[in-house]
């Protein structure tokens, strides 16, 4: 007997996951394999900079009606990437949580099931864990929805291989979620492999935005191209001075009015007129300048965000949320918004650290 249909996915959320840096700064383990990234000096200030940076994208997401589930990073350990949890983790709307495996010794240390526990206390169901990290031990490597992006309607993944981004890895990804996966590689202006996939293309409901003169396999680009066209979605192409700013690196969410798309302000800026035009006709631009988390971290504002597309548990009776409340942030509070259904204000013992009703979510040593 074949095994069940998986259940039909919305393309976009509601909620978001996010981490609020503890310690955040360049890290010399991922700098081999990412050309975003750029050494800065530290002047001080770099990992308060990056908290404040944060807390303005969580303020504008939530000010648009996204929901936004903030945990304390965790405090003193040496992880400078933890404010990017889409790479190691995502969750479905079948209940599946999915943990990967990941190139960086240093950044395995940010996968938490602490949290996993959290969001099944705020109301959220996880049926199963699929736990890819024992590839880890066999140099296989994929690094969440930084590695996949995801047409999660259609169940395609579209992956670009690089050193983070392996092949075995995605065959068990796909295996196990029972993904169909379209593959390719990409380059930057320079011709140096492109770490991760969601810097190249963002698949949203009715759009992709995608580099397409990044992928310098013409086979390979008229594949991707055919593939996104078959799904009904408006390909927006962007130029590589687009992709060099984080274009691609955005995320269309359900926000309170309808849909939104998560970007950077220096995304932002760098769009072509009628680039933003195109997105634009697709829904509102909700912007923050993390102009600190870009240059030293390499990442933009989707590595920032993991989805939480989980089910609402039975006894909730509804969608799942923040235990069945939305999370407003207020002009008092700085924009934390907290957990439980109840804003999140910083105090000055955890500078600001929004956490699970209303505290903060510490791993267990």
């Amino acid at each position: 007997m074949p095994p069940p249909e998986p259940p039909l996915e919305l393309q976009t959320a509601r909620a978001v996951l996010m981490i609020r840096p503890d310690r955040f700064g360049g890290n010399t383990e991922t700098a081999g394999s990412n050309f975003f990234q750029h050494a800065a000096p530290d002047l001080g200030d770099t990992a308060l900079r990056a908290q404040h940076e944060f807390d303005t994208l969580a303020l504008a997401l939530a000010s648009a009606g996204v929901r936004v589930h903030q945990f304390a990073g965790q405090r003193g350990a040496a992880l400078p990437d933890e404010v990017f949890p889409n790479n190691w983790l995502s969750l479905h709307a079948d209940g599946t949580a999915v943990l990967y495996p990941m190139l960086a010794p240093n950044r395995r240390r940010e996968r938490r099931r602490d949290i996993l526990a959290a969001l099944e206390a705020c109301g959220y169901h996880i049926d199963r864990v699929v736990d890819l990290t024992d590839l880890e031990a066999r140099g296989e490597y994929l690094e969440g929805t930084g590695s996949l992006v995801l047409d999660r309607a259609r169940r395609v993944a579209y992956a670009c291989l690089s050193p983070r981004t392996r092949e075995l890895a995605l065959a068990e990804f796909a295996r196990q979620l029972r993904y169909d996966v379209v593959p390719f590689t990409a380059v930057d202006g320079a011709g140096r492999a492109i770490y991760h996939t969601n810097v190249v293309l963002s698949v949203g409901t009715r759009f992709a935005a995608l580099c397409t003169a990044a992928i310098a396999d013409a086979a390979e680009r008229r594949a991707v191209v055919a593939h996104l066209e078959a799904s009904q979605r408006e390909v927006i192409d962007l130029s590589n001075d687009e992709l060099e700013s984080f274009a691609g690196n955005v995320l269309e969410l359900d926000g309170a009015r309808g849909p939104v798309i998560a970007l950077s302000a220096a995304a932002l800026r760098s769009l072509a007129a009628a680039t933003r035009r195109a997105l634009e006709r697709h829904g509102r631009l909700v912007t923050a300048d993390i102009a600190t988390i870009e240059r030293i971290g390499g990442g933009s504002v989707r590595c920032m965000l993991a989805e939480v597309a989980l089910p609402a548990t039975a006894r909730d009776g509804g969608s799942a949320g923040i235990a069945g409340r939305e999370s407003r942030p207020t002009a008092r509070d700085g924009g934390s918004a907290g957990i439980a259904g109840r804003e999140s204000r910083p105090t000055a013992r955890d500078g600001g650290s929004a956490g699970i009703t209303g505290g903060e979510s510490r791993p267990k040593r």
